[in-house]
């Protein structure tokens, strides 16, 4: 028998920190990073950050919702970035680097802005949360570089230490 899998869309930041936080979740099945949310068909990384897709970094994960629901998953985006900052994560500028939540399915939209709204009123931050959250459209997966970024990395210098 198999489980059904769901789709999450996040955006917050850097794709290659985001997806790292996720792949660590029981629950999550796969993770990809790409671009969603702009205007500019097949973008490539150098079209995303010279600023002319409108499309956001994003990881896309396929989850089991029977391990992990998707108001977990929207506790770890709350907590691995900064929500009220606008088009920007640390050193990182730019409107890819937004905060966004891209719904797969009219549940996960009503889930998001209830999550959005507690987090808001809770008090946490002295600025308004500034997150999208949008319907989501065409994903395009990044380069094979992009992905699993930092295994990658770990496991490069690894065998650099031999």
């Amino acid at each position: 028998m198999n489980n059904p899998r769901e789709k999450a869309t996040f955006g917050a930041g850097c794709f290659w920190g985001v997806e790292a936080a996720f792949r660590k979740l029981q629950g999550v099945v796969s993770t990809s990073v790409g671009y969603m949310g702009g205007h500019f068909p097949n973008p490539s990384y150098l079209d995303v950050c010279a600023r002319i897709t409108g499309h956001a970094e994003v990881v896309q994960l396929e989850y089991d919702p029977d391990q992990i629901s998707y108001e977990k998953l929207l506790e770890t985006f709350w907590t691995i970035h900064d929500p009220t900052s606008l088009n920007r994560q640390g050193a990182d500028r730019g409107e890819q680097y937004r905060s966004v939540i891209f719904y797969h399915t009219s549940e996960q939209e009503k889930i998001a802005r209830q999550s959005k709204h507690r987090l808001q009123i809770s008090g946490k931050y002295d600025k308004d949360i500034v997150t999208e959250i949008k319907p989501a459209s065409d994903y395009y997966l990044a380069q094979d570089y992009h992905q699993q970024y930092f295994d990658k990395k770990k496991k490069k210098s690894n065998t650099l230490n031999v």
